[in-house]
């Protein structure tokens, strides 16, 4: 074909998750109680960490900066997937296609260095505390948070430049609830073999690195916090199994599908499932369950809003 975009496809049609009934009623009460309280318990960390001063801290910075992309994670493809859980035919126009790979990526991406910013940030404390205050400055947090999302968008943009004068044709059904860029690109009429094993290496060789290089990071700050065993001990073993238990969640899934061999549709289903809902649920979770300040400064808010209540 010649070049230019032939694009003839206006609409991507989903098969969905499953065809029984039964399945899709659970599905349907059991993600729709997971967006709620992914939405609630994120939203309610962002606005306690805006809101309450003894939250005023690097670490809590860059926690509501993971809450409010983990909001992201949820709305991108969790609604839409709702709402066609019981439609019986499943489509999304192609713009719309886009635009769901888009802010995937870019989700994907600022989580990813947000993650590293948060082990950063607790290598400084733990490793490095008479330079703490001074390394983990107001500025450098808005830096981290800059480059986190200029990094999401830049990778994001490199992966959609795949698809540029890709033409599409003809097929349009893809055996998912969401598009995803790899299995897009078998939409094409023409040979993307090549296309997908770079777009499947470029994503892989990021996941893995930067799992890697969180998990020696991690290995590094236990090992300190070891070294010099102290009454704090115990806090900072408890921040940092919290930490470890997030990147494991958000790293996890991703890594399956990037290195497993032979890719299973429904197994697809299930951490992409995963990710979308599971994991934003369980982030403000984990950091709430675990962490002292958090949770007293929950129950801060709460007592205002019945105090106000009460008033009113």
């Amino acid at each position: 074909m010649d070049g230019g975009n032939h694009s003839v496809v206006s609409e991507i049609v989903f098969l969905g998750l499953t065809r029984s009934w039964e399945i899709q009623l659970l599905l349907l009460v059991l993600t729709s109680v997971l967006y709620v309280a992914s939405m609630t318990g994120n939203i309610l960390i962002v606005f306690s960490v805006t809101t309450d001063p003894h939250l005023h801290s690097p670490m809590y910075f860059l926690l509501a900066g993971l809450s409010f992309i983990d909001l992201g994670a949820c709305s991108v493809t969790s609604p839409k997937m709702i709402c066609d859980l019981f439609r019986k035919r499943k489509a999304i126009s192609f713009g719309g296609c886009i635009t769901q790979i888009f802010f995937t990526h870019v989700i994907g991406g600022v989580e990813m260095v947000l993650l590293m910013a948060m082990a950063f940030d607790r290598y400084m404390a733990i490793c490095r505390p008479l330079h703490y205050l001074t390394i983990m400055s107001p500025r450098m947090c808005v830096l981290f948070l800059a480059a986190a999302w200029g990094l999401g968008v830049i990778h994001s943009l490199f992966q959609l430049a795949f698809l540029i004068d890709l033409p599409f044709c003809g097929p349009n059904v893809l055996d998912s609830f969401y598009c995803d860029l790899p299995r897009l690109l078998t939409l094409a009429c023409t040979d993307t073999s090549k296309l997908q094993f770079m777009v499947t290496a470029n994503s892989g060789f990021i996941c893995v690195g930067s799992f890697f290089t969180l998990l020696i990071s991690y290995v590094f700050i236990l090992f300190t916090v070891w070294k010099h065993s102290s009454g704090g001990s115990s806090k900072a073993l408890c921040t940092m199994s919290a930490h470890i238990t997030v990147v494991v969640l958000f790293f996890g899934p991703t890594l399956f599908v990037y290195t497993w061999p032979h890719p299973n549709s429904q197994i697809d289903k299930i951490l992409a499932l995963f990710d979308a809902i599971l994991t934003p649920f369980l982030n403000p979770v984990i950091y709430t369950l675990r962490n002292k300040e958090m949770k007293a400064a929950i129950k801060r808010h709460f007592k205002l809003l019945l105090v106000f209540r009460k008033i009113s």
